[in-house]
């Protein structure tokens, strides 16, 4: 897609790590570089260790990605554990150029505005990209988020979800510099496979996501046991950051759930991260999400139902739009959790025909038209705010 305006665009991670968040921004910005816009990337961390995992950024596959294209990628090199320290001087500077010739910032996600809100540097219109809808459980984040819109460094907000709005706007931040712009994936990569489908010996769920307290693990590893039980040929694929046998705290966790069945783990899959998510969803019936909270528009259940598997998820941010027709809601409970994937794997090919007609309003294309609207209108009229659009 090609855009109006070559723009100078840079935007600023916290680090590379692996998550829905990251992905999402970083398909954004290769196909936003691809269409015409000139596009950079500013890193504060060059490694991160996160969920009992140790992520060094050129390893990450959106740093690969992001470089394939040809967009550039540096970073200060901050050490993990620089915690909360101030920004050095030979820090300062580098940010300093790399957002000198930059039109526009996007900054991923509220926590580089730590770094972009410091004295001194280049003053360039400023789009927060809030991925969330929890801004209350971001620390010291959502003060700076505040501190920034107070400044008039933040011109405009792109929210991933109706529920990311609603929060940061009671939150109190103005509703006028928040706009949605709904999560897309590529549709070329992400469809059904009946091959793949097909060849798995019995019904599979996959559970995608980072191992971190908001996914709430827990209740999905008791729901697991409770379908394994029932279902004997079942399988349960679980993929992500420390979703892997080296992280000690999801082993002990997988003891505690199973208890005295210890031989259903046996049918628990740990995969950690993985870079061919499409063909584990291709091969599934269910894509299952239990969060409790954090959530707004989880990109596993769009990636995952893009390929032929049912989502099956508690109620938290935009899920239940996002569901709705697609698949199935659940209450936080085991044996609910439990029977909504059997009645999921039952009613799969009632779900396909609704999935297969949803297909376009997931699509990547849309959502990079849409921030290359924002930004053409950010840089084309940043003191008349009134004037960018409301929801793409």
């Amino acid at each position: 897609m090609r855009t109006t305006h070559r723009l100078n665009v840079v935007s600023v991670y916290e680090g590379f790590f692996t998550g829905g968040a990251r992905i999402l921004h970083s398909d954004v910005v290769r196909g936003l570089h691809e269409g015409g816009q000139r596009h950079r990337v500013l890193s504060i961390h060059g490694e991160v260790h996160r969920e009992a995992t140790r992520q060094p950024m050129e390893t990450d596959a959106c740093y690969r990605s992001l470089t394939a294209a040809g967009v550039e990628v540096t970073t200060l090199g901050r050490d993990v554990s620089a915690g909360g320290a101030a920004f050095s001087g030979p820090e300062l500077a580098a940010t300093a150029r790399a957002t000198a010739a930059a039109d526009v910032v996007l900054s991923l996600k509220e926590q580089p505005l730590g770094l972009l809100n410091q004295a001194g540097l280049p003053r360039r219109p400023i789009v927060v990209c809030l991925h969330r809808s929890d801004p209350e459980n971001q620390g010291p984040a959502l003060d700076e988020l505040k501190a920034a819109v107070a400044d008039g460094r933040v011109v405009a907000g792109v929210c991933c979800a109706e529920s990311t709005r609603a929060a940061y706007e009671a939150a109190g931040i103005p509703g006028g510099l928040l706009h949605v712009i709904a999560n897309g994936v590529d549709l070329l990569r992400f469809q059904p496979d009946p091959a793949r489908r097909l060849s798995a010996d019995g019904p599979v769920v996959v559970f995608a996501a980072r191992y971190a307290k908001m996914k709430n693990v827990p209740l999905f590893l008791r729901a697991a046991r409770l379908w394994l039980r029932r279902h004997s040929t079942g399988r349960v694929l679980m993929c992500g950051a420390g979703m892997a046998p080296e992280n000690p705290a999801l082993e002990a966790d997988i003891t505690v759930a199973f208890g005295d069945e210890p031989q259903l783990a046996r049918r628990l899959l740990l995969l950690g991260v993985r870079h061919d998510m499409e063909a584990l969803y291709a091969a599934a019936d269910v894509v299952a999400l239990t969060s409790a909270s954090g959530e707004a528009a989880p990109l596993c259940l769009i990636e995952g139902m893009m390929c032929g598997a049912v989502p099956v998820s508690t109620e938290v941010g935009d899920t239940a739009d996002i569901v709705a027709g697609h698949g199935i809601l659940t209450p936080p409970d085991p044996e609910a959790i439990a029977l909504a994937w059997s009645e999921a794997v039952a009613r799969g090919p009632e779900f396909a025909s609704a999935l297969a007609r949803s297909r376009e309003r997931f699509s990547r294309e849309r959502m990079i038209a849409s921030y290359a609207a924002l930004l053409d209108r950010v840089h084309g009229g940043v003191a008349d705010r009134t004037r960018l659009p409301e929801v793409f």
